[in-house]
């Protein structure tokens, strides 16, 4: 198993390796194969070197156990079976593998080779350049703490410590961990990368910056061929004026598509706009993006944020990245502190501030609750300018205990200053009942009026003024004359348990 990180670094080269030669002759013990030499120009010995040592010159060639290692020159311990090497250095293991040093010990007992110089580890298209690398045979990888360079196709990775396990092909790398691809730049603090899937799976604080992206996790896998990855523990990706997060988060590159799950947000810096929920897609290229479980749209304002729920949030943007249009799908319902709402669906559209509302749909501005077949608002600045309520349309608000002022008709008009509900135009078969009062708020009786079309002016957010388009039918009747049943218009409802009292409301239905 790999030496503890600060042990290695702590010892001098040559303490490092007779550490190594040391704990692994405890762990593996005695018996290992000879290391044989197989040729060299010249074979000398020096007796005052030592009975067993020899020197080979020139063409030097050994064999162990299936590798074979070839030097200008080395000093054989026969008796002690381990090799000092030095010139052009090449350890052949395999037809895949091989390895390339100025200068190597190598034991035959432990199975250890130390190299150093201009080290050069090949294994099929990968390249492993550093100056100081340790060979363990009987572990399987080759490792060094003094910086390596990785190259392996497009990919060029650097790091201060790198182990390289030969049989899964795989790289293990720790601090200042940098992988350059054209694409994109990665960069992390540990690091794993197989050079057969070219996989990277990281496992601390990381970050990938692209052309058009940038992405950070610190646990996850980036797949280099397929451009597919997955990011978690706190992963976000920033494109653009956008910003993607949640807590597991899957991104295909050359799609263009983002998967996201469990608190999942995405922020628009330039229109201040927030799309969260459980469960996210994002689509790059195609332009859009659709939110699940626990969807919400937040459309930031100093006045007053805009909160938006439904089953189903779909919203698209343009080449710009810029968000054009969002759709909300069953269940919808929003909060603003003065603008309340409710329907099957509702659509906005950002360029030209308008919304629009379709099923059932309720707005409650102020004291006023609007219903209708379909509503739309235009915004102007983020409040309401008007809005058109089409079909069986309706505005009630409460006048005393028990007493509604009503406006009813196929069509109507509304205008809004500063957020405030100032004037309602009927556009056919206009109905209304409104409560008459005294200034100092008793009741004078009860008004009814019917015309084709009448303009109803508001003040201090009741009834103020009435002006008929053609000849009406309207007369006021003593409160105490008039019967329970006649105090409603045809098709009233009053909705009030329904409405949204802040943003968290927004989820009952």
């Amino acid at each position: 198993m790999p030496l503890p990180d600060k042990l290695f670094s702590a010892l001098p080269r040559f303490a490092l390796f007779f550490c190594i030669l040391i704990l692994t002759q405890a762990a593996f013990g005695q018996g290992a194969s000879k290391i044989n030499l197989i040729k060299a120009d010249q074979l000398k010995y020096n007796k005052d070197l030592g009975k067993d040592l020899r020197r080979v010159i020139g063409n030097v060639a050994f064999e162990h156990d299936g590798a074979y290692l070839y030097c200008d020159s080395a000093y054989f311990h026969e008796d002690a079976n381990n090799v000092e090497a030095f010139g052009t250095i090449h350890i052949k293991v395999s037809d895949t593998l091989n390895i390339y040093g100025d200068q190597l010990q190598y034991d035959g007992e432990t199975k250890i080779g130390d190299l150093t110089g201009k080290v050069k580890l090949v294994d099929n298209q990968t390249i492993l350049l550093t100056d100081h690398l340790i060979w363990n045979r009987i572990e399987g990888y080759s490792y060094y703490n003094t910086g390596g360079k990785i190259t392996n196709k497009d990919n060029k990775l650097t790091s201060q410590i790198g182990y390289y396990y030969t049989d899964r092909k795989e790289f293990f790398f720790k601090k200042n961990v940098i992988l350059v691809n054209p694409k994109y730049t990665m960069k992390s603090d540990t690091l794993l990368y197989n050079t057969v899937s070219r996989t990277s799976f990281f496992k601390g604080p990381t970050t990938i910056k692209g052309e058009s992206n940038y992405i950070y996790c610190e646990n996850g896998w980036y797949n280099t061929i397929t451009d597919v990855s997955q990011f978690n523990k706190n992963g976000y990706m920033i494109s653009g004026e956008r910003k993607l997060w949640g807590d597991s988060l899957y991104y295909n590159r050359q799609l263009g598509l983002g998967k996201a799950f469990g608190n999942v947000s995405i922020l628009d810096t330039v229109q201040d706009v927030v799309v969260k929920g459980n469960k996210g897609i994002y689509q790059e290229l195609k332009g859009y993006v659709r939110m699940t479980d626990s969807a919400e749209g937040i459309l930031v304002d100093k006045s007053g944020s805009f909160f938006l729920h439904a089953d189903t949030l779909y919203a698209t943007f343009d080449t710009a990245r810029q968000f054009k249009v969002l759709y909300a799908y069953n269940h919808t319902k929003f909060f603003r502190t003065d603008l309340q709402g409710l329907c099957d669906s509702l659509v906005y559209n950002f360029g030209d501030s308008t919304i629009l509302l379709h099923g059932s749909p309720v707005i409650w501005s102020e004291v006023n609750q609007l219903t209708a077949d379909s509503i739309r608002m235009w915004m102007t600045n983020k409040a309401v300018d008007s809005m058109m309520l089409y079909n069986t349309s309706f505005i009630v608000s409460v006048s005393d205990t028990g007493q509604y002022d009503q406006i009813k008709g196929k069509n109507m008009i509304g205008h809004f200053i500063e957020n405030e509900l100032r004037s309602v135009k009927v556009l056919s078969n206009a109905e209304t009942i409104y409560f008459a009062k005294e200034d100092d708020g008793h009741s004078i009786g009860v008004n009814f009026a019917k015309s084709s079309e009448m303009l109803i002016r508001m003040k201090d957010k009741k009834v103020y003024r009435i002006k008929y388009v053609s000849e009406p039918d309207a007369y006021l009747n003593p409160l105490k004359e008039t019967k329970a049943e006649e105090l409603k218009l045809k098709g009233f409802q009053w909705l009030e348990s329904r409405r949204p009292r802040y943003s968290g409301d927004i989820y009952k239905w």
